[in-house]
């Protein structure tokens, strides 16, 4: 009841709501409403109380799990959700519940002990500081075709931060970039046998309010937060529902008809096309220019011999981006 509590307050952030309201809607007494306020108090809400109002949350954007709340009726991704303290990994997380969990089930978490970003490489999680979530999706389209669902989650993810007016691009396949630093990293990890997908996990990672400080040594110079960039319009509350909202109406667009939405808007954000690249891919090195995203998804690269190549995986560095020279 306490969550049912919050909620009801998060829904009416910009008025006053009574007790006696508050207690109708969920069928308890007043005083144990009285009760669950002062449990979110303790658990670091902020309230303004009026004798004759009510009650009103405070600083509700920072209420992150609050995005959940305003999505519409016919939402599919974030209708259902799990919203954790602390996990190891929203990912691993999923891929537990998967089976049985519907299409456009997200699990997020305040903290990931053991997050995990491409490539087995660790991703910093700290408390609080990022949007740490998972979403699992079981789409009807050949096992081939998975590829281009981290494309979308890349897409949606840039296309919220351009709304919320954050210079964001994106650099092949999915990483999220402000100012030619990564802010958002994405791990698509698929189970299927044969043809068929049974489900998909797409794990992104944003950096909402890391300090400077808050990042390794070796990794400052590459990677940034929201925080980092604007610290006067960062709105945690309101990025994850336009991100759910993205991902809803690009994933739907997908299924209907087809990528091309999806490549056309990467290739309009990309931060790869146009520029000299080293793909690193079986122990291979590879040196071109990337000229091109294609339907499928992979990046086209002109080597220097002037052959074309089609890249679907391998590590991709960018001149002038993370230290590529």
């Amino acid at each position: 009841m306490k969550n049912k509590t919050l909620e009801i307050l998060l829904k009416n952030t910009d008025e006053y709501i009574s007790g006696e309201a508050i207690s109708k809607q969920l069928g308890i007494s007043r005083s144990a409403i009285w009760k669950h306020i002062s449990l979110l108090k303790d658990e670091g809400y902020a309230f303004i109380a009026s004798t004759k109002k009510g009650y009103r949350i405070i600083n509700a954007d920072e209420v992150l799990e609050s995005g959940f709340y305003d999505l519409p009726s016919e939402q599919a991704i974030g209708r259902n959700y799990y919203y954790l303290d602390e996990v190891d990994s929203t990912n691993s997380y999923s891929k537990k519940i998967a089976v049985e969990s519907p299409d456009g089930t997200v699990v997020m978490a305040d903290v990931q002990t053991k997050g995990k970003g491409r490539l087995g490489r660790a991703w910093e999680s700290k408390d609080k500081k990022g949007l740490w979530m998972s979403v699992i999706l079981k789409p009807k389209i050949p096992i081939l075709g998975v590829f281009i669902l981290s494309h979308l989650a890349g897409v949606a993810v840039c296309k919220t931060l351009l709304e919320e007016g954050y210079k964001a691009n994106i650099k092949w396949p999915n990483d999220v970039l402000i100012n030619g630093k990564k802010v958002c990293g994405i791990l698509c990890e698929l189970d299927g046998e044969a043809e068929r997908v049974n489900y998909v996990v797409i794990g992104i990672g944003l950096n909402l309010k890391q300090e400077i400080e808050d990042f390794p040594m070796e990794i400052r110079e590459k990677a940034t937060s929201l925080l980092l960039e604007d610290n006067e319009k960062i709105r945690p509350r309101e990025i994850l529902k336009k991100i759910l909202l993205n991902l809803e109406y690009l994933y739907n667009t997908l299924i209907t008809d087809g990528p091309n939405e999806i490549i056309k808007y990467a290739k309009e954000n990309s931060a790869t096309i146009g520029k000299d690249v080293q793909i690193i891919y079986n122990n291979d090195t590879i040196i071109g220019k990337a000229i091109d995203i294609n339907h499928n998804g992979g990046l086209v690269i002109e080597t220097k011999n002037g052959q074309t190549m089609e890249i679907i995986s391998g590590e991709v560095s960018v001149r002038g981006i993370y230290g590529y020279v």
